[in-house]
């Protein structure tokens, strides 16, 4: 290889470690700027962009069917931290990446509008937090995910009680003994796994291969890191935490069920099943039905107890516990099609999720109205915002033409490949009870009269261009599910990967 080819591969191979401190190196700037919002707030979209800048620079490298490879140092022989960029990370850090950018737009209006306090300390821990999720993407192994998913579990506590109030120190409190509770359980894991095979890295199609081991404690492993990666992925019952951070402001809670917290859990469960275990242990040694009863119970029962809630951001919080289980359950049918389907749900949910959980922002900072019951003739004095919410309901209760139908039509395809017609089931049941919590909402707000609401109007622009332009990437994703940022290749790329090496057809 000739010295420009060896320089030109050693720059594009830093560019991970420089997608991940970009934001870092925001911090200082951001707290430099206290007094002075308006460069504090420009330093937070250059860091977006400049994140999301380098994450795309990737992806061409990726699409060609190289991954990106760095290793940082050694920790103990054969156990690295490094970063490897392949189809599954790639996807994930756009969603993230991308997300940012809006979400930081989206911000400004919020904390302004609401006239938050503390917003230095909130654009800050908003930095770290995108940062350690950058790192959970591009992690090569186990150790790097776990120095990563800790991180972003430090940064998050500050967002969740960003009020200080009674209600938001308990909330954050919990949050904390959950994930820092899970993290312990990964390492338990993670640990006895390198005792089993000699190695951390992740795989597509799994590091246990043909590896003969007792059944029972193969369970057990497998029970540790679903109880790691189950945490911030919301599943039941290690899902309470995540309703009662609903006290956080409106992006905190984007980014904890869109962008980051949530997504890491759901990206970490994919990570367990197709990277670690593999298909052809995780069928051997039966966890894909132990993880299919999981998921699929939380499916179920989230959408259940969504339809109960009359706070609109607590149904929205247990509508995505529900739907972070369709990702669970895509890699429990072990199956192409539902790793194909699951892995496009991390970023048809994103869009979906994001949309919704602004939309409800936006209408709390401009009628500081939280109630469902408070809503009526909120789409006739909101128009812009409450259309948005219309689409990203459509989606989530998987409909076209919404991205939210796509990932479902995948899933669905997913359990008639793997002969789990239970499956099936379960996402028919869950789009009935999807469109039953939420369409009660559109009927309150377009076809009921609001007392005084034609007098309201729209709320800010910073808030109601972001949460339009993601209910339209919704739609755009549907229709051309390559645009822009090829997230269908990059899902069935990783899908491939794992099936043609997992030893499943």
């Amino acid at each position: 290889m000739s010295g420009g080819k060896l320089l030109e591969t050693s720059m594009l191979n830093s560019v991970p470690l420089y997608a991940v401190l970009v934001s870092l190196f925001a911090v200082p700037l951001i707290l430099a700027f206290r007094h002075r919002p308006n460069l504090r707030e420009g330093v937070t979209l250059v860091a977006a962009v400049a994140k999301f800048a380098l994450v795309a620079s990737l992806l061409p490298t990726v699409l060609s069917g190289k991954d990106v490879e760095q290793n940082l140092f050694t920790i103990v022989p054969g156990v690295d931290l490094a970063f490897r960029v392949d189809a599954f990370g790639m996807l994930f850090a756009l969603v993230a990446s991308g997300l940012w950018i809006v979400t930081s737009v989206y911000s400004i209006g919020y904390m302004r509008g609401n006239r938050e306090e503390k917003q230095t300390r909130f654009y800050a821990a908003f930095a770290v937090s995108l940062s350690s999720t950058i790192g959970i993407a591009f992690s090569a192994n186990l150790v790097t995910f776990l120095v990563f998913y800790e991180v972003l579990t430090l940064a998050t506590y500050p967002l969740v009680v960003h009020k200080e109030t009674p209600e938001a120190i308990r909330a954050g409190r919990q949050y904390l003994a959950y994930a820092l509770g899970a993290g312990l359980l990964l390492l338990a894991a993670s640990a006895w796994l390198y005792v089993i095979t000699g190695t951390l890295d992740f795989q597509a199609g799994g590091i246990l291969g043909e590896t003969d081991l007792d059944a029972g404690w193969i369970r057990a492993l497998f029970l540790l890191f679903l109880g790691g990666v189950g945490v911030k992925s919301g599943m039941m019952p290690l899902h309470s935490w995540l309703p009662n951070a609903m006290v956080a402001p409106t992006p905190v809670s984007a980014l904890l069920h869109a962008v980051a917290v949530v997504k890491s859990g759901a990206f970490g469960v994919m990570r367990v099943v197709g990277y670690t275990f593999g298909p052809d242990a995780m069928e051997r040694y039966g966890l894909d039905i132990l993880l299919m009863i999981g998921a699929g119970a939380t499916i179920v029962l989230g959408s259940i107890i969504a339809m109960k809630q009359t706070n609109l951001k607590k149904r929205l919080a247990y509508s995505t516990v529900a739907h972070l289980s369709y990702i669970g359950l895509g890699a429990a049918l072990l199956s192409n099609d539902g790793f194909l389907g699951g892995m496009l749900h991390i970023s048809a949910h994103a869009t979906m999720k994001i949309t919704l959980f602004f939309c409800a922002g936006a209408i709390y900072v401009h009628t500081q109205k939280e109630e469902i019951s408070e809503l009526d003739g909120i789409g006739r004095a909101m128009p812009w915002t409450m259309t948005a919410f219309l689409i990203g309901s459509l989606g989530l209760a998987g409909l076209p033409p919404v991205n939210g139908f796509l990932s479902k039509w995948f899933l669905l395809f997913g359990g008639l490949e793997s002969g789990f017609p239970i499956a099936l089931g379960v996402l028919l049941i869950s789009g009935v009870l999807n469109a039953a919590y939420f369409f009660p909402i559109i009927h309150r707000g377009f076809f009921r009269p609001g007392d005084g609401m034609e007098k309201i109007g729209e709320a800010s622009p910073y808030m109601v261009v972001p949460l339009f332009l993601t209910a339209v990437l919704s739609v755009l994703f549907f229709l051309f599910p390559n645009l822009f940022f090829s997230f269908y290749k990059l899902a069935a790329m990783a899908a491939e990967a794992i099936i043609g090496k997992g030893g499943l057809s």
